[in-house]
């Protein structure tokens, strides 16, 4: 059974007193249902609506949304549920399909005897606009696909290793390199498996890496559906275009969005909203180039210049043949080389938003003399860090070490923990703690 972090969180807002309700957000298929089921265990009446799975439930907030009704409505249409106060849950799943579901929650909210859970795949999207959002009502936990340090847990790492990895990091300490060597191969196996819990849970019980990679692709067969489904009109092949394009842009020196590769000729204005749309439908998360190295870099962003990434890596590398999964799971294969420049860039953004960095920045100027592929705003100042698929210099960010404003910088390596100065080389697993 596959431990996750949001789980804490979800323990914490059953056990409080809070009146909100609880808003799961995220990308379809990274187990919000599978955990809030798992709550629903720790009370005494569970009672759940899937609306993509039984629509005819939209029917209970047809009307009246005063509890009161609402549970008169229940007992029509669910009369085996129970509602018990202060030990019912009561999870709203895929609401985004009921808009009065999401109204409701203010009444939830202000009548507070039973707590109240929803998720929906597609909630940062225009799909059916409630007539009124319960502002004030509700609180949100934004959830991704297992992170690195989640997927470790998965493989059965122990607690001991990854404080062992924490303390290295934190010290500046070289890992003991049996375990170096063994995090390099389960970041490896993680590039080709990404985190999606039946992808995970597929490769952890049968071992198998073909079986793994189908449910991938079965999982991109599904998202491509997905926004046939949730896309207006306009949007929809102009959305999908973008998304799978996704291995050739990062194919690329430059590792920047240009439109031209999704379409010949295509420019910000025909597909710029489609951008939009993959990011608020949790698919993608973008990094955008800025003018100035100064806080706050949001202000400085060069909106016209920006990197797509996916929110799971494993969705990325089956986008590619079979048999490239093969190389990229080698260390040292020229062909796999080749790639991986972009393919672990694509990696580090993944693993940043999964630790909570949603907006994400790099510089690189105008002559392409100087790059780095991402800069993170911190009390002490603004730290880049430079990734590197091998272990050839970093110039870009020994420049910019000689910044005094610059507190230190990481530098992201398929080597071992080291520090120079300023300069702090870690291997690319360890950006699971930055």
């Amino acid at each position: 059974m596959l431990r996750r972090k949001a789980e804490e969180t979800l323990r914490q807002w059953a056990d409080s007193d809070s009146r909100k309700c609880l808003m799961i957000r995220g990308a379809r298929q990274v187990g919000k249902t599978f955990l809030a089921d798992r709550l629903g265990e720790q009370f005494n009446q569970y009672v759940r609506i899937n609306f993509l799975e039984t629509p005819a439930m939209a029917a209970i907030f047809s009307g009246n949304l005063d509890v009161e009704t609402l549970l008169m409505n229940f007992s029509v249409y669910m009369p085996t549920a129970k509602f018990e106060p202060g030990k019912t849950l009561l999870f709203l799943d895929e609401i985004q399909e009921c808009p009065e579901a999401i109204t409701s929650l203010k009444f939830w909210a202000q009548d507070g005897r039973f707590k109240v859970l929803v998720s929906g795949s597609m909630l940062g999207i225009d799909h059916k606009r409630p007539s009124s959002y319960p502002v004030g009502a509700v609180e949100y936990l934004d959830m991704t696909s297992l992170d690195f340090e989640e997927y470790l847990w998965a493989l059965g790492v122990s607690e001991a290793v990854t404080a062992h990895l924490r303390d290295c990091f934190e010290k500046c300490l070289p890992v003991a390199p049996p375990i170096h060597d063994q995090m390099m191969r389960n970041l490896r196996t993680y590039l080709v498996t990404g985190g999606m819990p039946e992808a995970v849970s597929i490769y952890i019980e049968r071992n198998s890496m073909a079986e793994t990679d189908q449910k991938l692709r079965t999982i991109l067969t599904d998202y491509r559906y997905d926004i046939a489904h949730y896309a207006s009109a306009d949007i929809k092949l102009k959305a999908e275009k973008c998304y799978f394009s996704l291995p050739e842009q990062l194919a690329k020196a430059n590792h920047k969005f240009q439109y031209s590769i999704v379409e010949k000729g295509g420019n910000a204005r025909k597909y710029g909203s489609s951008v939009d749309w993959l990011r608020n439908a949790y698919l993608t998360v973008e990094c955008r180039n800025v003018t100035n190295l100064e806080m706050p870099l949001a202000v400085h962003q060069d909106m016209t210049q920006f990197r797509l990434y996916p929110t799971d890596i494993g969705l990325l590398t089956s986008m590619y043949d079979y048999p490239f999964k093969a190389l990229l799971l080698s260390s040292g294969q020229q062909a796999a080389l080749q790639a991986k420049g972009g393919i672990y860039e694509a990696l580090i953004a993944e693993m940043l938003y999964k630790r909570g960095h949603r907006e994400l920045f790099f510089r690189k100027n105008e002559q392409a003399t100087f790059e780095i592929e991402y800069l993170l705003e911190r009390e002490e100042g603004i730290v880049p860090i430079e990734v590197k698929s091998g272990r050839s210099r970093s110039r870009s960010l020994d420049r910019l070490l000689e910044r005094e404003e610059i507190p230190y910088g990481y530098k992201l390596i398929d080597g071992n923990v080291g520090r120079a100065g300023k300069k702090i080389t870690l291997p690319l697993y360890m950006a699971m703690f930055l």
